[in-house]
C-alpha cells in the first residue's frame, strides 16, 4: 500500500450562503466518499477541513530574514479547503477515488517515504 494526500481545492464563496442543510448535505457527500474508499480496499488515515484562506499566513524564505505575510501566497478563485491522507493499493486506485472526492479539484500526491 502507498500513501497519498488528496488536496481539495474549491471556491470559498460557498460558505457565504451555506445554511445548516447545505453543510449537512456536504458532510453526507464526504461520508459517502469515505465508504467508497473502504470499498476500494483503501483507508483514510486522516484529514481535516481548513479555515478560509483569508485566515492563512505565508512564510517566505530567501536571503535574509523570513518574511511573514497575511493570506495565501497567490490570488486564485479556488483555495485549499481541506485534505485527506489515504493508504491505497496503488496510484490507479487513488486517482479513481479522487474522482469521487466531493471537491471541485483534487490534487493527488504520493507521500514520500523517508528513512526513520
Amino acid at each position: 500500500m502507498a500513501r497519498y494526500v488528496f488536496l481539495m481545492y474549491d471556491a470559498e464563496d460557498w460558505y457565504d450562503t451555506a445554511d445548516a442543510q447545505s453543510v449537512a448535505d456536504e458532510m453526507r457527500l464526504h461520508e459517502e466518499f469515505m465508504e467508497a474508499v473502504k470499498a476500494a480496499g483503501a483507508t483514510v488515515l486522516g484529514g481535516e477541513a481548513l479555515e478560509r484562506s483569508s485566515t492563512a499566513s505565508t512564510v517566505r524564505k530567501g536571503s535574509g530574514e523570513p518574511l511573514v505575510t497575511d493570506g495565501p501566497f497567490a490570488d486564485t478563485k479556488e483555495a485549499l479547503g481541506g485534505f485527506y491522507v489515504l493508504d491505497a493499493p496503488d496510484l490507479d486506485v487513488a486517482l479513481r477515488l479522487a474522482t469521487l472526492c466531493p471537491a471541485g479539484n483534487v490534487e493527488v500526491r504520493p507521500i514520500m517515504d523517508l528513512p526513520e
